[in-house]
């Protein structure tokens, strides 16, 4: 048998900007080109790529203009450039970890969707971002051999939306960086005097995304605040990538906007330091369709509070105290609950650390992996696609 040859986009890996999508990509393939030698790995980028992301020696690069950042250029990319190089290298699949396909590619395709938001909340996104997703996705679907995705909340979502038969559709849940760890009383009291001027704090971790609900986050902290005796903080930790005029203006109206801490994109060290020292993790996201913090907060042994809805209760399990994200005074009073409880505090880490062992990258690397072997395996040329 000759030696399988797989082609992967990976122009989400690059170095010190790895976000959700890339830490996939990233945790994901060094674990699959490590475990499996008898492969060829060709990573296709967009730009030069630093050296560490080519993980053994049965990986090679190629890079293809242009740099991909815009629509506009994800179509040349998708559409131009990286099918002319998939038919020169002839590949065995195709993978896309990011969810794009080449359209007029004829070979087998396996891509991962991680989430539908902007089909559910397509206003958080801009006017031409959200017309390329909402045109080209249903297209990337329709043609892919098969689709990984990191939840059975996203397998449903796909299904429903793209009419695509479930058998098609292999779930792969996200893992959690190793690195993370609990962190001793004497750091947690360092990192609270650092932040916060020794006070205790909760925490929220992300990119600055409307749909991360940044600004029911800041009045329910505000009605926490109100209600309660103690002074307690907010963390921010996350770049303001998509700061709008709303969170601007919630944050503006804050009475304890103070007692607000920003802190920007956080290396994995110091998300653990921050983690780690927090009180809890308040994820209340509208939409998810996975929620790696949650497992990032496991790790650090600190409670959750997350949203009632989409993928959160699904990857929580019991292990959090699940909100609704759209009412305020339930997510004041849960900070309430992990302020006021101790008892309440020690059974969610606990309950995290029995969840957390249920996901690893290990388990996600042999999971697409197998999906990887079905669409090589596939007869067809696409999904099938269910009637509507």
């Amino acid at each position: 048998m000759s030696k399988l040859r797989i082609a992967v986009n990976t122009r989400l890996l690059l170095k010190n900007k790895l976000e959700g999508i890339g830490w996939f990509t990233y945790e994901s393939l060094k674990r699959i080109v490590t475990a499996h030698p008898e492969a060829e790995f060709i990573f296709i980028f967009d730009r030069r790529p630093d050296a560490s992301f080519l993980f053994a020696p049965n990986v090679s690069a190629r890079i293809i203009p242009p740099q991909a950042r815009h629509p506009f250029l994800f179509y040349l990319w998708f559409n131009l450039s990286l099918p002319q190089l998939l038919r020169k290298i002839k590949p065995d699949l195709f993978l896309s970890p990011d969810g794009y396909n080449a359209l007029p590619y004829k070979g087998k395709s396996l891509i991962v969707i991680h989430d539908l938001n902007f089909e559910h909340h397509p206003d958080d996104l801009p006017c031409l971002v959200r017309r390329y997703y909402r045109y080209f996705f249903p297209k990337f679907a329709a043609k892919a051999t098969r689709i990984a995705t990191v939840s059975e909340y996203s397998k449903s979502d796909i299904r429903q939306h793209y009419h695509i038969a479930p058998e098609k559709i292999d779930v792969v849940y996200d893992g959690v960086n190793e690195a993370l760890k609990p962190l001793t009383q004497d750091e947690c009291t360092q990192i609270r005097e650092q932040l916060c001027q020794g006070d205790p704090f909760f925490v929220f971790i992300g990119s600055l995304h409307p749909r991360k609900n940044l600004a029911m986050l800041f009045r329910a902290f505000d009605h926490f605040r109100n209600t309660s005796n103690s002074r307690v903080c907010l963390v921010i930790a996350g770049a303001k990538k998509w700061w709008t005029r709303d969170i601007q203006h919630t944050y503006q109206q804050m009475q304890h906007r103070d007692d607000v801490i920003f802190t920007g994109r956080l290396s994995v060290s110091e998300l653990n330091r921050v983690l780690g020292a927090s009180l809890a993790l308040v994820y209340i996201s509208y939409f998810e369709g996975f929620g790696i913090p949650l497992l990032e907060a496991f790790a650090c042994k600190v409670p959750v509070i997350a949203s009632n809805i989409t993928s959160l209760p699904e990857i929580a399990g019991d292990a959090a105290i699940l909100v609704d994200p759209f009412n305020e005074a339930d997510i004041a009073t849960a900070m309430h609950q992990i302020t006021d409880n101790e008892h309440i505090r020690e059974q969610l880490i606990a309950k995290g650390t029995s969840r957390l062992a249920s996901f690893s990258w290990e388990r996600t690397a042999s999971l697409l992996w197998d999906s990887m072997i079905k669409t090589i395996k596939h007869p067809d040329d696409g999904p099938k696609q269910q009637t509507a």
